[in-house]
């Protein structure tokens, strides 16, 4: 099961978009990876002792936001309970991996802005589109785990 938010509208940036857990870094966090924890644990209230950092994917700039994010694969075992903070978190939307890993849910629409049409992959989960940078940090994991499989790596 991969955690996918629905960011509130009070947050201050991506207002009632779909993400994945984290935030700036703060002084105390050593490097990016103890920001991944710290963000996951205050979003969604899982203890960083219970996740088990894997590795880290490639530094995404979000124009947006001017925000640069530095995403990492985490896994806990067993059964999470589940905290979001009310704050920043309306909806916590629990997509299985296999859902995910399903060709079918990969899919893509034409978005037009001013005279330009272009082509705008998301990942259909129930009545919500995961699209943007969050499709692009789930798309390289996907990838990666489909490599990772194929090669007789470890599998979630």
């Amino acid at each position: 099961m991969i955690p996918v938010t629905l960011r509130t509208q009070t947050v201050e940036t991506h207002k009632g978009q779909l993400s994945l857990p984290g935030g700036a870094r703060e002084p105390q966090d050593s490097d990016f990876a103890q920001t991944a924890l710290r963000e996951t644990c205050e979003e969604l209230g899982i203890p960083e002792n219970v996740l088990e950092i894997w590795g880290a994917l490639t530094p995404l700039f979000i124009p947006p936001s001017r925000f640069c994010v530095h995403p990492y694969v985490g896994y806990a075992s067993g059964v999470l309970a589940l905290r979001p903070d009310p704050n920043e978190v309306a909806e916590v939307i629990e997509v299985p991996l296999q859902h995910l890993l399903d060709p079918a849910t990969r899919q893509v629409e034409t978005h037009v802005r001013g005279n330009q049409r272009f082509q705008v992959p998301f990942y259909r989960v129930a009545s919500h589109k995961i699209w943007g940078a969050t499709a692009m940090i789930l798309g390289e994991f996907l990838a990666l785990l489909s490599t990772a499989q194929g090669s007789g790596g470890r599998s979630a």
